[in-house]
């Protein structure tokens, strides 16, 4: 018979640290968000903490802190620095919401983003039919079926993610051209070989 057990993190931390901070409600997730942004606790700022951790030889949270300090004197201040300044920009940005700003938000996410979302394979289309020259089409209810989501010009085409060619064993076979695509912050990269 196997025990499965659950350790939280701040149990962990206890143990091995031998203190766990309160914060109060939803103020880490701020100091997470600034942190995120202004990118204070990045290499460049702290150091490499995984390599740091591999080379450190002490056993306890003294020793560590005492060796980190030496190699970084003043790491802590500059990322409480960055934090710092993000959370008050964060602080300002937050006088800004109002109703009105939320109702255009949820709109923007539910409506709109959902809507793009689903419909970005029209837009790739569009993108390689203007790159070739040529005219779109969405595909039929009945070419649909066929794994077919459109063509470009007189060709019939498939649209899927770039990680589908990676896929050791595809279920279906599609006798049609494919356009891969990859959807990243800033957009969606294409890519098609006719």
């Amino acid at each position: 018979m196997s025990t499965k057990v659950n350790i939280k993190y701040d149990e962990v931390q206890n143990i091995v640290v031998g203190e766990v901070p309160e914060y109060p409600k939803y103020t880490t997730q701020i100091l997470n968000l600034a942190n995120q942004n202004s990118q204070g606790t990045r290499p460049k700022v702290v150091g490499q903490m995984s390599d740091l951790i591999q080379e450190f030889d002490g056993r306890t949270i003294e020793e560590w802190i005492e060796w980190y300090e030496k190699r970084h004197p003043d790491a802590r201040e500059k990322a409480g620095d960055k934090v710092e300044y993000m959370v008050e920009n964060l602080k300002d940005a937050i006088q800004k919401i109002d109703r009105e700003m939320i109702e255009t938000w949820v709109k923007d996410l539910v409506l709109y983003k959902t809507f793009i979302g689903l419909r970005f394979q029209e837009a790739i289309l569009k993108k390689v039919a203007d790159i070739k020259k040529t005219d779109y089409r969405l595909a039929t209810k009945e070419e649909e079926s066929q794994g077919i989501d459109g063509h470009i010009g007189y060709t019939p085409v498939s649209i899927k993610p770039h990680t589908y060619r990676s896929k050791a064993s595809l279920v279906e076979e599609i006798s049609v051209e494919i356009i891969y695509y990859e959807k990243k912050k800033s957009g969606i990269t294409v890519e098609f070989n006719f």
